[in-house]
């Protein structure tokens, strides 16, 4: 905490220090969480984030070591840095390793390399921990405290200098085998700024013994400095390795690294500015410090959320400025489409607002099915809405508004003893969608002026609903079959074309043997990611010769020669005749084609079906087992057809 009281230079100075140290920390930390929850898989991603962790330790030193009140404490906390100042050589020396490899060039030398360097940086953290053959007691000197050399320290030097002078050597090489202009550019951004964590790790004051020779404002300027610099740079290097190992585009990767950075670290380190700046006082506008302080952080954090969120619109417009007009497009349809749930609960809420002002009891909407017609919504009691869905009475009734005319004089309620019904229909007014009904109060449409007014445009509300649902059942159904088209575009995209890439996961010359166990779980998983999605396209059933054989007529498309084989394994559980919903005999076909193919949900499906979700599960594992039995025949045939030629 600064004291305004006593402010000078060196104090000033080393406040402002203070504040660099923890805006690195809380950025390390930041940028470290945010490779482990995003690029967990990466080999680049996995090493920096060792590095990170270097740059953690290291600063984290730098914040408690000018905090502590005695010798002892220091000299362990310098100790503890110390972890970090000599793992980063190692760290170093593997992540320029994983970055040559990303550009296909291999190295059995330079795995031993980094193997090497890793034991020895283990031993040299045993050194600096636990004896004092490489830094010993020091200066304990607030704010300026630092550990003095040991007899190896030499050695310690050569080996930093030698590790960091090979490895970015390996990088240069890597910006060298990049081939496109692009990847050229992310290699370019880290060539610049490899050598923040060295500049933020690397042990001056005990090289140079600057602190020991000068005044502490040189010292604290060339800390502050290099923080300044180590943070910027460490940025650029997280930007250029959240590229690595994600399928996602440019746009989407810079837009989540941006927004994390300012709802994150940026508000992070404000908390913390203000949490130092406050003064040590008694009462602050007649309030405890402790209270002041709360109201201060909480309103920081807050108030961050809010300006992130306004900027939010400006950000979008630097990050997308060639797709701009789309992406507000995507942003709208983001907004604007309706799930399932979403437009269930929207018709209720239209029944119930059409029932209290008609002053009913009960109300439905019905959509017509394949397997005939079915109550979306209901208000009131369900079976008596249920009961008309079944009756001959429903069918008339939706016959007879299908056929009519739409006319001035026919808009708003029909009327017959039961029921007032309105139609549901399409953009145009052409198809009949749906169909509402609500009690009747009377044997005629008796609505005074105000009524009708409030009824119109609530069934304006519904009519407009159910017509875009249906536009947008369109739209997933359309998405549904590009989807493993889209998913295979991103993938291009992200794999960084340095060199020829290397054999893909179909291995001609691979043969799957049958195992009941193994089959089902793939064909399961196939099953589950049917219309695309990693356990589809990562599936081992991708190496079967079924497979290879309809890359042919699937113009080589992986994903879609895996999910015409698994339709037509599907179609052969298909019983002959016409399609019965209830019968044994369709049970399994049934299951297979609702809960894959059209993807209905499970409580829709059992209901449909005429048995319980457990016993829908039941049967679904014996669908999957005849599945998995159907294409181990298959592929025994191919395989016999092609050994007798």
């Amino acid at each position: 905490m600064i004291d305004l009281s006593t402010l000078t230079w060196p104090v000033a100075l080393a406040f402002g220090n203070f504040i660099l140290s923890s805006a690195i920390v809380i950025t390390a930390f930041s940028l470290l969480g945010y490779m482990l929850t995003h690029n967990l898989r990466s080999r680049v991603a996995q090493t920096f984030s060792t590095l990170l962790a270097c740059v953690l330790v290291v600063f984290a030193g730098d914040i408690l070591v000018p905090r502590v009140e005695t010798y002892h404490a220091a000299i362990l906390w310098l100790r503890v840095q110390w972890i970090g100042i000599a793992m980063a050589p190692a760290a170093y020396l593997h992540f320029s390793d994983a970055l040559l490899r990303s550009t296909r060039h291999l190295s059995n030398r330079r795995r031993v390399i980094v193997a090497g360097s890793y034991v020895f940086s283990t031993l040299l953290v045993f050194l600096a921990l636990f004896t004092d053959v490489l830094v010993h007691d020091g200066t304990f000197n607030p704010p300026v405290s630092f550990m003095a050399a040991g007899p190896l320290f030499p050695l310690f030097i050569v080996y930093f200098l030698g590790t960091a002078a090979y490895g970015a050597y390996n990088v240069i090489r890597a910006r060298r085998r990049c081939l496109t202009p692009a990847s050229r550019r992310r290699m370019t951004y880290l060539t610049l700024s490899f050598a923040a964590p060295g500049l933020g790790v690397f042990p001056y004051l005990i090289t140079s013994g600057l602190a020991e020779r000068a005044d502490t404002i040189p010292v604290l300027l060339m800390c502050m400095t290099t923080n300044v610099i180590v943070g910027t740079m460490l940025v650029l290097m997280a930007y250029s390795v959240a590229y690595y190992g994600v399928l996602s585009p440019d746009r989407v990767i810079k837009h989540d690294l941006i927004h994390y950075l300012l709802r994150g670290p940026i508000v992070g380190i404000l908390v913390i500015i203000v949490m130092l700046v406050i003064p040590r006082v008694e009462l602050i506008l007649g309030l405890p410090r402790d209270t002041a302080l709360i109201f201060a952080v909480v309103g920081v954090i807050v108030l961050g959320q809010l300006a992130a969120n306004a900027a939010k619109p400006w950000i979008d417009r630097l990050i997308y400025r060639q797709d701009r007009e789309e992406i507000s497009w995507i942003q709208t349809l983001d907004r604007r489409l309706l799930t399932s749930s979403d437009l269930q609960q929207f018709l209720n809420n239209v029944l119930i607002g059409l029932c209290e002002l008609l002053r009913v009891d009960s109300g439905f909407v019905l959509v017509q099915t394949a397997q005939g017609f079915d109550v979306q919504v209901a208000a009131g009691d369900i079976e008596t809405a249920r009961e008309f869905a079944e009756s001959a009475e429903a069918q008339g009734t939706w016959d007879a508004l299908a056929q009519e005319e739409r006319t001035q004089e026919k808009t708003g309620f029909r009327a017959n003893t039961r029921y007032w019904f309105y139609p549901l229909r399409n953009q145009d007014g052409e198809k009949l969608l749906g169909l509402l009904a609500v009690r009747a109060r009377n044997q005629t449409v008796d609505l005074d002026e105000a009524e009708c007014y409030e009824a119109e445009a609530l069934l304006a509300q519904a009519s407009a609903a159910i017509a875009d649902r249906y536009v947008q059942e369109g739209v997933f159904a359309t998405l549904q079959r590009i989807l493993p088209d889209l998913e295979r575009i991103q993938e291009w995209r992200s794999a960084v074309r340095y060199a020829p890439p290397s054999p893909g996961k179909l291995q001609a010359g691979k043969e799957l043997t049958w195992d009941q166990g193994h089959w089902q779980q793939w064909v399961k998983d196939a099953l589950s990611h049917y219309w695309g999605g990693p356990k589809l396209t990562e599936n081992p059933l991708a190496n079967l010769k079924l497979v290879r054989q309809a890359l042919r007529s699937q113009d080589g498309n992986i994903t879609r020669a895996l999910r015409v084989v698994l339709q037509e394994a599907i179609e052969r559980q298909r019983p002959d005749g016409e399609r019965q919903l209830t019968t044994a005999e369709w049970l399994l076909y049934n299951i297979l084609d609702l809960r894959f193919v059209q993807g209905q949900p499970v409580r829709d499906i059992a209901r449909r079906l005429a048995m319980s979700e457990s016993d829908l599960y039941r049967k679904q594992r014996a669908a999957v087992a005849e599945v998995a039995k159907t294409l181990a025949e298959m592929e025994a045939t191919v395989t016999g057809e092609e050994s007798n030629v």
